[in-house]
């Protein structure tokens, strides 16, 4: 090989290596690309927003409310739920919306069940679901202490998913009530499945839930009793109520004397809170038993936490469930 011939060989080596280098290179900095993360309502002084896909947390399989597909969704089966980062000023936490197959989660307790049995309704503002600490996360807390709780996946009536210029798919007394009401159902046409007592299934909301459970208990459907759908046979009534923080208040609610039991949560520092105080009274003067607990802090939308054990707030469930026990939902 002449000196010519090995000098051009060399440098091709050179070449090689540096163009694979940069190849290398290249293709590393492509994987390190941070990927796209879809996020709404966000607070430029919150925690960051994670570089990863959100997820809700693991969960037992859901049950749908219609297998057949919920009325006035059938042509929307195709599309699927969204799962979104929400960014506030302390918590990033992943929310749910473009819900068109309503559903509940089951988390059933073991050999401590009381028989009785939540429903819970997280609450969005109606945009989107509030998924894990206003619904999985509690949900676990109450199955751990035998009660059966069931995580409403209800359809969205502000979740901005219509077409651009198009009215909204939902309504709140529309599609999101019949979720509800439904849901309520559907517990207790499987109470022997789930070992509830049809007696005792309560719904408990939290913000727009809140506003969800108010109107199921305020004016619920007894059902159609020579209905071929065996779970529409059943009533719609819960047998307790828990609006959290809710929404829907400013309503002009009727109170009769028949509505449930209810128990009413909220913070001082809430925009709820004047209209928590009055919606009690007015089930005091209905004749209905009510617990009232207005928190000294806490804001909207604390949900279930245990990073905040010095504000007494953080203990809401713990009197949900005293209430529960006192109203005698848990006697076996």
């Amino acid at each position: 090989m002449t000196r010519l011939t090995s000098l051009a060989v060399s440098c091709a080596i050179v070449f090689l290596c540096t163009a694979f280098s940069a190849l290398v290179a290249a293709e590393v900095a492509i994987l390190a690309v941070p990927v796209a993360i879809r996020a709404i309502n966000q607070d430029p002084t919150g925690p960051q927003i994670p570089n990863t896909p959100p997820r809700e947390s693991a969960h037992p399989a859901s049950v749908s409310l219609w297998p057949n597909g919920a009325p006035g969704s059938e042509s929307l089966s195709a599309e699927a739920e969204h799962v979104s980062w929400r960014q506030e000023p302390d918590l990033v936490f992943p929310v749910i919306s473009n819900i068109h197959h309503p559903s509940i989660t089951p988390f059933l307790p073991g050999a401590n069940a009381t028989g009785c049995a939540v429903l819970i309704a997280p609450g969005g503002g109606h945009m989107q679901l509030t998924i894990d600490r206003e619904g999985y996360d509690f949900a676990r807390w109450l199955a751990e202490r035998g009660i059966a709780a069931f995580v409403v996946k209800y359809r969205l009536a502000r979740d901005g998913s219509a077409p651009a210029g198009g009215a909204p798919r939902y309504t709140v007394e529309g599609a999101a009530l019949a979720d509800i009401r439904r849901a309520v159902r559907v517990i207790r046409s499987r109470a022997s499945e789930w070992k509830v007592n049809p007696q005792r299934v309560g719904i408990l909301g939290f913000s727009a839930g809140g506003e969800l459970a108010l109107l199921a208990a305020l004016a619920p459907d007894e059902g159609r009793a020579r209905s071929e759908d065996r779970v529409e046979r059943q009533s719609s009534r819960p047998d307790f109520f828990a609006p959290i923080y809710s929404g829907g208040l400013q309503r002009e609610l009727k109170v009769s004397k028949d509505a449930p039991p209810a128990f009413i949560a909220c913070a001082y520092d809430d925009r709820m809170a004047e209209q928590s105080a009055s919606f009690f009274i007015a089930l005091r003067k209905a004749g209905i038993n009510a617990e009232l607990h207005i928190f000294s802090r806490g804001g909207h939308g604390f949900g279930v936490r245990h990073d905040r054990p010095d504000h007494a707030i953080s203990g809401w469930n713990v009197r949900f469930v005293e209430w529960l026990a006192d109203r005698e939902f848990l006697k076996p």
